[in-house]
């Protein structure tokens, strides 16, 4: 049988080659207008649908895209532009002028095609009306350490900002325009997919206030004026301004989970999906997954070994200790600690775009001796937990995932294997 930590890589990479735009694009593309295309686009994933939707495009074409820093890819008539993630920069603010102004005064005739994907949240931080870049700076690392859901983020960020929800796709009426979405949070919903700057969004400034009261988030005088006045208000849906917007998700966490079961079905091992859209704090999820695992272990359910419990979404970490994060790593270390070293058990897990939390490390992977590594290399594995440390104490041991920019993003992926 193949080895338990190269099949759980395996599985990974065929996760996050489901969701590569070159695969995706070509089943997407529109007819080509009378008038001009226009390309725009934000994202972890954006410059690689670029290049991707310029290659296989039978016509003129033009326009700007924004990603993160080290995610460009070279293209031959669009323009790549490169901002910070996921705390927004000044480039971002210039690349998002950049973007309104690419669709300044566009016809009937024209067209618009939106790569948007996870991460351009942060690469396209225009300030509302009286809240500032620093505003906006201090408002993200809070949510980020918050423990707020990934769409809890986006409807305060929606509500705080000249771009999103819907606000580009109404400055580029009465042009056509075509969304390419490539989906990273629970649900797959459109207006959360980088906060929505080209759909329309249901969420009111008031349920905005209602996240910021719930997680304690200390608002500048000029964006809880924005919030309060109702000035901050997104496109709702039916607004004319985006009649002409059509929306398409090109790939989803649940494809890349599929994908990831067709490789363990060919190694013999049965697949089990348990979500797309599991959320929660990371830790508490970790604990659940393990006790599915043991339940399988001991019992054979639901289903008997060999098999693997697939699962995506996005969980939350509330920042308590100095560590170095992430999400995956934390979720996963406290899956080992729950697991307490039971035999026949391994697993991964790991953010499709290559990066958890703020490290350029994709995640890690354990074994049934990882915590028996741990204590003999004088690392206590809850205090670790307990620290936000699950960086640190994965690394240490030589188990990160490492992947390098992958130029995509369907969320976190997990995989445990039970022999």
């Amino acid at each position: 049988m193949t080895e338990p930590r190269d099949l759980l890589t395996r599985m990974f990479q065929a996760a996050v080659r489901a969701a590569q735009p070159e695969h995706c694009i070509p089943a997407f593309l529109p007819t080509p207008p009378k008038g001009r295309t226009i390309v725009i686009g934000a994202g972890k994933a954006s410059a690689a649908m670029a290049q991707a939707f310029e290659k296989h495009w039978p016509g003129p074409l033009e326009g700007v895209i924004v990603t993160r820093y080290g995610y460009a890819v070279p293209c031959e008539r669009l323009e790549i532009l490169e901002a910070a993630h996921p705390v927004p920069d000044e480039a971002g603010e210039h690349a998002a002028q950049r973007l309104f102004d690419q669709v300044r005064d566009l016809t009937a005739d024209d067209l618009v095609i939106c790569l948007i994907s996870g991460g351009g949240s942060s690469l396209l931080p225009v300030p509302g009306a009286g809240v500032t870049l620093a505003d906006k700076q201090a408002i993200n690392r809070a949510l980020l350490k918050s423990g707020a859901t990934i769409a809890e983020m986006n409807c305060v960020r929606r509500h705080l900002s000249g771009i999103k929800g819907g606000r580009l796709a109404a400055a580029c009426a009465p042009a056509r325009v075509i969304n390419l979405l490539i989906s990273d949070v629970p649900g797959d919903q459109p207006n959360d997919i980088a906060s929505g700057p080209t759909v329309a969004d249901p969420s009111t400034c008031a349920d905005a206030l209602d996240i910021v009261r719930r997680y304690g988030i200390a608002l500048p005088a000029g964006a809880r004026a924005l919030l309060e006045s109702g000035r901050g208000e997104t496109l709702k849906p039916g607004d004319p301004l985006l009649a002409r917007v059509e929306t398409h998700l090109i790939a989803t966490p649940q494809m890349a989970l599929e994908a990831a079961a067709d490789v363990a079905r060919a190694a013999g091992i049965t697949p089990v999906l348990l979500g797309d859209r599991i959320e929660g704090e990371a830790r508490d999820v970790g604990k659940v997954l393990a006790g599915i695992a043991l339940q399988v272990h001991a019992h054979g359910q639901p289903v008997p070994a060999p098999c693997v419990l697939l699962s995506g979404g996005e969980t939350t970490v509330t920042v308590r200790g100095q560590g170095r994060g992430g999400r995956n790593v934390e979720c996963l270390l406290s899956t080992a600690i729950a697991l307490d070293g039971a035999s026949n058990i391994y697993a991964l897990a790991g953010d499709t775009d290559g990066v958890d939390g703020q490290e350029e490390i994709a995640g890690a992977l354990i074994t049934p001796d990882t915590l028996a590594r741990a204590w003999m290399a004088g690392m206590p594995p809850r205090a670790h937990l307990d620290d936000n440390d699950g960086h640190g104490f994965f690394e240490r041991l030589g188990d990160s995932l490492i992947t390098g920019p992958t130029l995509t993003n369907v969320n976190d992926f997990r995989a445990i294997l039970i022999l």
